[in-house]
């Protein structure tokens, strides 16, 4: 994260001190780096540029429209999953013919307004699917692009929440119903199969469970082109990793070393569809502290104002954050084992913890920082994906703020929820 960095023990974002911005909006507050954004995705499109590839922001990841907006101008297409995401793709001004829609519970209105809006390519997970695409694109005089996502059950070693290409997970179509797709392709008089998709989940440490079902859809679209289908298009997903811990990881060059291959044989243009690597490591959330607490049992805790409603991936994940003081003249460890902490001088083991009434609201546990007062800052790094984008008002808290920093200033992007917000859509009987 060198966009986030450290002159005179305190944190900066680019340009700008942290608590310069806090002093500002407050906490909760999260806080992204334009540059970094730019950056990762600048990375992607060096790693493939070999070959005619389409990079589709994953939206799920981070919907922020001026976010979307900044990937838009670099020239991103989206990858949507909902015709609300595809409504925040248009707005940012993402262009229809570089948007895919991903998901398997399309509603008949959704892939009518994708239709509407001439999207680029629909990835079809079910039969079921395909016929209402075919349906509604016949009602509506159109031909619908599809790319059917494999499901080749490969095992993508990651978590078991995340993983999506395992037989066991409701997501894409697994070979031997594909085939039966492919007898009856000419059936679907409005729809065009002419991509295939696969994803196996996120975030994936290793290039190996791409290899492997690469060779799997190597052999499928070779039956594919026999049986006449003029194949086109490979969406590769995303799912790269990044580093939580500070620990050396794959490097996107990595996994297109091995991914282009199978790419050139082939001879198709590429799809993928990054959200966590371009934006993971290009945002934090900072908290203040509520509390300190020590019970008679010697257990200390801090307690701050965010909470599991403002960042779900602890407590539905059990994913590790790294956490640190804004201010502080102890350095933080280039790396971190999780669940472990060199305890230095001016340092304690603690758990910390939000104000939700949950046992599960957790970010960390006994976890070695430096020691931290009432009204101190700490900044939880890596969470600009599936952070904001996972919040939800649960307690009746409004939602933090979000704020874009580029090089010496920063923008609010979003406003801090108000409680009026909270119940801007309820009335009394």
């Amino acid at each position: 994260m060198n966009d986030f960095h450290y002159k005179q023990n305190t944190l900066f974002c680019e340009g700008v001190k942290i608590s310069d911005i806090v002093s500002e909006t407050g906490t909760p507050v999260y806080i992204y780096s334009k540059n970094a954004i730019l950056s990762r995705f600048n990375d992607l499109r060096t790693a493939f540029q070999e070959v005619d590839t389409t990079i589709c922001f994953s939206v799920k990841s981070n919907s922020n429209l001026s976010i979307c907006k900044v990937l838009a101008d670099a020239g991103s297409g989206f990858d949507v999953v909902s015709g609300g995401e595809l409504f925040r793709a248009l707005k940012a001004g993402g262009k229809p013919s570089k948007i895919v829609f991903a998901g398997v519970g399309k509603t008949d209105k959704e892939i009518r307004y994708a239709l509407e809006n001439d999207i680029f390519m629909f990835n079809a997970e079910s039969i079921a699917e395909i016929e209402h695409i075919n349906a509604v694109a016949g009602k509506m005089k159109k031909t619908a692009k599809v790319a059917l996502r494999i499901n080749p059950d490969i095992d993508a070693k990651t978590h078991a929440k995340t993983t999506t290409g395992k037989k066991e997970n409701k997501f894409g179509i697994d070979l031997t119903v594909a085939e039966t797709i492919i007898e009856k392709s000419k059936t679907y008089k409005n729809v065009n199969i002419c991509g295939l998709h696969v994803h196996l989940g996120s975030p994936i440490y290793s290039v190996d469970p791409y290899v492997n079902a690469l060779k799997k859809i190597t052999v499928f679209i070779q039956k594919c082109r026999k049986a006449g289908m003029n194949i086109q298009y490979l969406n590769i997903g995303g799912g790269y990793c990044i580093s939580y811990t500070g620990e050396e990881v794959i490097k996107p060059k990595d996994y297109s070393a091995k991914i282009l291959p199978f790419v050139k044989e082939m001879q198709c243009q590429v799809i993928t569809e990054p959200g966590r690597f371009i934006v993971g490591n290009s945002g934090i959330l900072v908290t203040s502290v509520i509390y300190n607490k020590q019970n008679s049992h010697g257990k200390k805790f801090v307690i701050c104002d965010a909470a599991m409603n403002d960042l779900l991936r602890p407590a539905l994940y059990d994913a590790f954050h790294r956490i640190w003081p804004v201010k502080t003249n102890i350095t933080m460890s280039d790396t971190e084992t999780p669940g472990t902490g060199e305890v230095k001088k001016g340092m304690e083991v603690v758990d910390i913890v939000g104000p939700v009434c949950e046992s599960s609201d957790v970010f960390a546990k006994d976890r070695a920082i430096p020691q931290v007062d009432e009204g101190d800052l700490l900044a939880i790094f890596s969470a600009g994906a599936y952070g904001f984008a996972m919040s939800s008002s649960y307690n009746s808290r409004p939602r933090p703020c979000e704020i874009l920093v580029d090089k010496d200033k920063y923008f609010v992007i979003r406003k801090r929820e108000t409680y009026e917000d909270l119940i801007a859509g309820e009335g009394l009987l």
